[in-house]
């Protein structure tokens, strides 16, 4: 069974959370999707371990991909 979070829009991402059922736990997973059409580029990011329930598999996945997205639109130090 997989769980799909509702989709969050950060500036020009798409974030896409989901959570797998596997076993006795959940995986985390998320899609990070920028541009549209021809252009369009998606990073999937699959995490390792399981977590005890949907919601907190979801939240790490949505947690790593705002901080990935955090990182590369801040300007780095001089």
């Amino acid at each position: 069974m997989n769980v799909d979070h509702t989709k969050i829009a950060v500036g020009k991402y798409l974030v896409s959370p989901l959570a797998k059922q596997q076993g006795e736990g959940y995986a985390a997973s998320v899609s990070i999707r920028s541009g549209r059409g021809s252009a369009t580029h998606d990073r999937v990011l699959r995490f390792s371990g399981l977590f005890d329930s949907a919601a907190s598999a979801l939240q790490y996945a949505t947690e790593h991909a705002l901080r990935w997205i955090h990182e590369r639109s801040t300007p780095a130090c001089a």
